[in-house]
């Protein structure tokens, strides 16, 4: 069974930090593409950062250089490293995995950013 647990959010004032995981199991979670969605109220599911399975990353535009995505292939975990949050980073956000069509989605934790 493909689980994928995200954890790690809550509520932080304007300029604060996060750091989110998503711990994977039942799959090669090094052979698999996995990225950081978010999805704000009355909006659509939008990416936010990947990163490949040899390590390339990539970043939404509004996020480069305050968000960092990261993966330990030996902990089976992905991470984004949040810092300089703002109020419109407030979302539910989400881990995907992704092989060769098969993707898989985690059940989300919610971000707040407010003061």
């Amino acid at each position: 069974q493909v689980q994928l647990v995200e954890s790690g959010g809550g509520l932080v004032q304007p300029g604060g930090s996060l750091r989110l995981s998503c711990a994977v199991s039942g799959i090669t979670f090094s052979t698999y593409t996995m990225g950081w969605y978010r999805q704000a109220p009355g909006k659509e599911r939008d990416r936010v950062a990947s990163i490949s399975s040899g390590g390339s990353t990539n970043y939404e535009e509004s996020v480069k250089g305050r968000f960092t995505i990261s993966r330990s292939n030996t902990e089976n975990t992905l991470y984004l490293q949040m810092k300089s949050l703002k109020p419109e980073d407030t979302a539910m956000y989400y881990c995907k995995a992704e092989k060769s069509g098969w993707l898989y989605w985690g059940r989300g934790t919610q971000v707040t950013v407010s003061s």
